[in-house]
């Protein structure tokens, strides 16, 4: 395993749509492995595959320390409810807005075994699935914020 660097805003990758992943290999493995040191690198809570410069429909997310959970070509099949909470973003340190997003989501996705699988998120969780799916189609979470929040440093 091993940390790559982290996209910063304004470099073009951030805002291109990614391409599906067709096959498993030894490359996507190595690729879940270095986003989960990344992200945990960086005190994240998710990482999507742009964010480290490849364009791949993949993320990973850890909202509970030491439960990893890989997402191979993510859809969000279901979504509920609304909830309203501060975002930031590893691509855009110290930068917050207040986003509304789904309280409850599902998705659907490939495990790293090449199993579909499907998961369903709520509050932290559902925010979680909704910004990284969001980075494998060009999307940040600045284009949702209602407003952009002060940093209080």
């Amino acid at each position: 395993m091993a940390k790559r660097k982290i996209v910063q805003y304004g470099d073009d990758t951030l805002r291109r749509v990614c391409r599906p992943v067709d096959t498993i290999n030894k490359n996507v493995l190595t690729l879940l492995d270095d986003m989960a040191e990344t992200m945990r690198a960086n005190d994240g809570v998710g990482l999507a595959a742009p964010q480290v410069g490849i364009l791949r429909r993949i993320a990973v997310i850890e909202v509970e320390p030491g439960e990893l959970i890989e997402l191979i070509n993510p859809k969000i099949v279901a979504m509920a409810g609304e909830q309203e909470g501060s975002e930031g973003c590893l691509s855009l340190p110290g930068q917050f807005g207040m986003v509304k997003r789904p309280k409850y989501v599902t998705v659907r996705a490939t495990d790293r075994h090449g199993k579909e699988f499907e998961m369903n998120g709520t509050d932290l969780l559902a925010r979680a699935f909704c910004h990284e799916i969001e980075h494998l189609d060009g999307k940040l979470f600045i284009d949702s914020a209602e407003y952009m929040l002060e940093d209080d440093d």
